[in-house]
């Protein structure tokens, strides 16, 4: 074709698609990309990696919260916070009520990551450690991945699952090394809240497919209001209170920041970057709650912690090199 008619089939292009409204795809930058794709790649990244600051400080914050209240005054006070919080934006922003089908799935997120998570690894930290706790919920992003895989039906290459069960294996041991050779009570709350938040944030990421991810916890929290209610009326006569700057500092925290704005910004960027791009920014989040742990606390962390840290976030980011947990969002 001549160049005079490539230029006029490309005006003539140009004019129909003005005409009809429908918007021509932005040009390939030099290196071949898509400049939108590239911007909401970085946008998506930032959003995703403020969520994974604001779960660093989950545990040092839920650990001053116990200083003011008890686990289950503390757990309820946190949803309760929190979905004032989703209640009061989704009014705000005059969000349609999501469709009957989404509802399970929402019910889903609300049960693991609003009451699961939270209630277990609260309870965990009565008798462990937050750097302890840290290191073992440094498999979060490995369990997520595993969840993720069953419920969409892929299959992860042999490499994966090596690493995976290699991970696990760092995992157990160090916990039955720092509990003096048989796991405790705090580090099955810990292996159940990985379970419950890996389901959570699984069906979390699905239901970004089709609805704005802040909005998948805003209405996660608006179905765990009542339970909310009733567990701060419940729980507040029989639970002593004894208010403390550390303590308020800690529930507003982990109300404000960890429940809604993490989650806010966590489901947004993943809906943008996609789960498994998302996941890996969360590897840092065991060695974040280790410093914050450090600083604010005064924690001793043991040789160990970061020893285990390390290799378990070594597996995890070998089963992302090997792609075998999938990259769709």
């Amino acid at each position: 074709m001549k160049e005079e008619d490539s230029a006029t089939l490309s005006s003539t292009i140009a004019v129909t698609a003005a005409a009809d409204g429908t918007a021509r795809p932005p040009a390939p930058d030099a290196a071949g990309g898509d400049p939108g794709s590239r911007s909401t790649g970085r946008s998506g990244t930032l959003l995703a990696g403020l969520g994974v600051v604001a779960f660093s400080l989950t545990f040092p914050s839920t650990a001053w919260g116990l200083e003011s209240f008890g686990p289950w005054s503390l757990v309820a006070l946190r949803s309760l916070l929190a979905a004032v919080i989703a209640g009061s934006v989704l009014l705000a922003t005059r969000v349609r009520v999501p469709e009957r089908r989404h509802w399970a799935g929402l019910a889903v997120v609300a049960g693991g990551v609003v009451v699961g998570f939270p209630l277990l690894t609260t309870l965990a930290l009565r008798t462990s450690t937050t750097s302890h706790a840290a290191v073992v919920v440094g498999l979060l992003p490995l369990t997520t991945a595993v969840f993720a895989s069953l419920r969409t039906g892929s299959r992860p290459s042999r490499t994966f699952w090596t690493a995976a069960v290699t991970g696990a294996g760092v995992v157990i041991a160090f916990t039955v090394l720092q509990s003096g050779g048989a796991l405790c009570a705090g580090d099955l709350y810990l292996f159940g809240a990985l379970l419950v938040c890996a389901a959570g944030y699984t069906e979390g990421g699905r239901l970004a497919k089709v609805m704005p991810g802040w909005q998948v916890i805003g209405w996660a929290l608006i179905l765990t209001l009542p339970l909310a209610v009733a567990g701060t009326a419940l729980a507040l006569p029989y639970e002593p209170v004894q208010l403390t700057a550390h303590g308020v500092v800690g529930l507003v925290w982990v109300a404000a920041c960890s429940t809604f704005f993490g989650l806010y910004v966590w489901y947004r960027g993943m809906a943008e970057i996609g789960v498994a791009r998302a996941s890996q920014l969360q590897l840092a989040q065991p060695l974040l709650t280790l410093v914050w742990s450090y600083f604010l606390l005064g924690e001793k962390v043991s040789a160990a912690a970061p020893v285990a840290a390390v290799a378990v976030l070594l597996c995890i980011a070998a089963t992302q090199r090997t792609g075998g947990a999938g990259r769709g969002r």
